[in-house]
């Protein structure tokens, strides 16, 4: 799946462990992410949340999509700071799920809060995501 994530290759996330129920990608603040403020703006936060939340909730074979999630901001990120967003799967029932992400800097300080939750679906993954 993230072999073919054009959108987090594109804001030059790394996926640095993957394992069930949890993953963990990092990703450099670069200048063209920034807000008027000089700061990460929310949605790059959010989207390496986003890609942690759902490399973690797609362990298995059934193709796992976002039903909503919420973020709250901790802390401001400024360019060359490196985020690092580590995805850990709370609970399942049925196709439901939740997923907890922490976001922090390169120094381990917490920047942001996520809670994903995810629905399962019965669509087929395509071959080269496999």
């Amino acid at each position: 799946m993230f072999a073919r994530d054009a959108a987090s290759a594109a804001l030059g996330m790394h996926v640095v462990e993957l394992a069930p129920q949890r993953a963990v990608v990092t990703m450099l603040v670069r200048e063209d992410m920034l807000n008027g403020f000089a700061v990460a703006h929310g949605g790059i936060i959010f989207s390496v949340a986003d890609t942690a939340f759902a490399l973690a909730c797609n362990d298995g074979s059934a193709v796992t999509l976002a039903a909503g999630a919420d973020i709250t901001f901790l802390r401001p990120v400024r360019a060359g700071q490196e985020l690092c967003a580590t995805a850990v799967v709370r609970s399942r029932s049925g196709r439901s799920g939740i997923v907890d992400v922490t976001v922090t800097d390169e120094t381990g300080v917490p920047v942001a809060e996520f809670r994903g939750r995810s629905r399962s679906t019965n669509l087929e993954p395509s071959p080269a995501s496999r």
